[in-house]
């Protein structure tokens, strides 16, 4: 089986909510965050698939379509091929309202779930990592490690998670760190 890190993608993959872009509708709002694509890069170099799990409320609510989000979606595979050689296995999105009563939507478990049956995941030997608790919820109930990612002056909130980091390059080197202790690398 393999092993898979589970990537929220706004506020852990691009920017949102910044000075630059408030969200992300269109190809032209995608801003990376920095070390991103190297954090995957080193990801890929070690083996683990590495997927995106992410709401994408906006296309419930008429901000973009389906076809934008695949637009988005090609641009940020180009972009992390072109600056690091880094690869996505797959993206899962859910494309329903906010409080919508859906079957995929996180701290749902299930595009996750759908992707480790898909790629033939070990989630106990897998990790998902996000900007927010439905993110850390969402990897909790399929089985993973979790890693939160805030912003410095951020308050942690109340949720069980294994780390607490700034970046998605701190959230690496946590990984590659258990991955060379053979007995940290499983639950």
């Amino acid at each position: 089986m393999n092993k898979a890190v589970f990537l929220d993608r706004d506020g852990v993959i691009n920017e949102v909510l910044s000075s630059r872009v408030k969200f992300v509708n269109k190809p032209s709002d995608l801003y990376l965050l920095p070390w991103v694509a190297e954090s995957i890069k080193i990801l890929n170099d070690l083996n683990y698939k590495v997927f995106i799990i992410t709401n994408q409320g906006g296309i419930g609510l008429g901000y973009m379509s389906d076809k934008a989000l695949i637009d988005i979606h090609v641009k940020l595979v180009e972009q992390l091929l072109e600056e690091a050689d880094a690869q996505i296995d797959d993206i899962a999105y859910c494309p329903h309202k906010p409080h919508a009563d859906c079957a995929c939507r996180k701290p749902k478990p299930t595009m996750i779930l759908e992707l480790a049956q898909k790629h033939n995941i070990d989630l106990q030997r897998s990790f998902t990592v996000g900007d927010r608790g439905v993110d850390i919820v969402a990897g909790r109930l399929a089985g993973t490690r979790t890693i939160l990612i805030i912003e410095e002056e951020e308050i942690i909130p109340v949720v069980d998670v294994d780390n607490v980091v700034y970046s998605l390059k701190e959230a690496v080197a946590w990984i590659v760190e258990l991955s060379q202790v053979p007995e940290l690398s499983l639950r």
